[in-house]
C-alpha cells in the first residue's frame, strides 16, 4: 500500500518513479501474478553488463515482462526503456507502462506502451 509505504519512510522519499513502480507493483500481486524482478546480461565492447527488467510476471502458462517509465517523451528514451525488453531471448509479451494518460500504442520493437491509468482500471491492459 502506497500509504503505508510513505509512513514508513516518513514522507522523506517522494520520487514518483518509485511510488508509480510500488503501484504497479501492488496491481500485479492483486491481479494473481508471482512477481520478481528481472536481470538481463548485455554485453557492451568488451565488457558484460546487466541491467533490469522492473518487474517479470508470471502465472501458470503466461509470462509479461513489465518497465515502468514517467514518460518516453523523446525517442532516446523510448530506446532506453525498451533496452532490457529488447535483450531477452523468448516471446512473451513486453510491457512499458507510463505515467501519462495516452492511448496505447505499440513501438517499432513490438512492444506494447500503456499509461498507468488505462493498466490500473482495465482488466485486459496487459493484453493490449
Amino acid at each position: 500500500d502506497i500509504g503505508l509505504r510513505n509512513c514508513r519512510l516518513n514522507f522523506r522519499q517522494q520520487e514518483e518513479s518509485h511510488i508509480m513502480e510500488n503501484i504497479l507493483y501492488n496491481e500485479l500481486l492483486y491481479r494473481g501474478y508471482n512477481v520478481d524482478v528481472g536481470v538481463v546480461e548485455i554485453r557492451e565492447k568488451d565488457a558484460k553488463k546487466q541491467i533490469e527488467v522492473d518487474f517479470v510476471c508470471n502465472q501458470y502458462n503466461k509470462r509479461y515482462y513489465v518497465q515502468s517509465a514517467l514518460s518516453l517523451e523523446t525517442r532516446e528514451k523510448t530506446i532506453q526503456e525498451e533496452r532490457p525488453l529488447m535483450n531477452i531471448q523468448d516471446n512473451f509479451k513486453k510491457i512499458i507502462v507510463v505515467k501519462d494518460n495516452i492511448k496505447p500504442w505499440i513501438t517499432e520493437e513490438g512492444i506494447s506502451v500503456v499509461g498507468i491509468q488505462e493498466f490500473l482500471l482495465n482488466k485486459d491492459s496487459m493484453n493490449l
